[in-house]
């Protein structure tokens, strides 16, 4: 299978993964890209915040880290972790349930891979556009 879901340091294991897998698919076939290799790892605070000192230099919390290793900008292959804590919190402090922000930070990651960025403010609204009109296709 091109996208593959697995858990580390964690007991999360996402229901509906044949649903979600087709979701990723329909979203990046919008985006005129394929998948190659994807790999969502669900994962501890401790464990990304591990792969965030090690690969980034950053010594904080983060809900999601994405690795691009695509060697063509329209045939998606990469890593992408979240952590389950972190989707927790951020699901309550911005008063949403648990699904839908951890299917925001899903496809948030894909778009990461199709080459959004988030860190001006401009390329933040468009991300959030994105996440906003992809969500809709669930």
């Amino acid at each position: 299978m091109a996208i593959q879901f697995s858990s580390h340091q964690t007991r999360f294991k996402l229901s509906h993964f044949k649903k979600t897998a087709a979701w990723i698919e329909r979203v990046v076939k919008a985006e005129k890209s394929t998948i190659d290799s994807l790999s969502y790892v669900f994962c501890s605070d401790k464990y990304l915040l591990g792969i965030n000192q090690e690969y980034l230099n950053h010594d904080t919390l983060t809900d999601i880290i994405t690795f691009d290793y695509s060697e063509s900008p329209r045939k998606l292959e990469g890593e992408i972790y979240i952590s389950i804590p972190r989707v927790r919190e951020n699901a309550s402090a911005l008063g949403v349930d648990f699904d839908s922000e951890l299917h925001r930070v899903i496809i948030h990651g894909v778009l990461h891979l199709l080459g959004y960025k988030d860190k001006s403010k401009p390329d933040k609204g468009e991300m959030r556009r994105r996440e906003e009109k992809y969500l809709g296709l669930r």
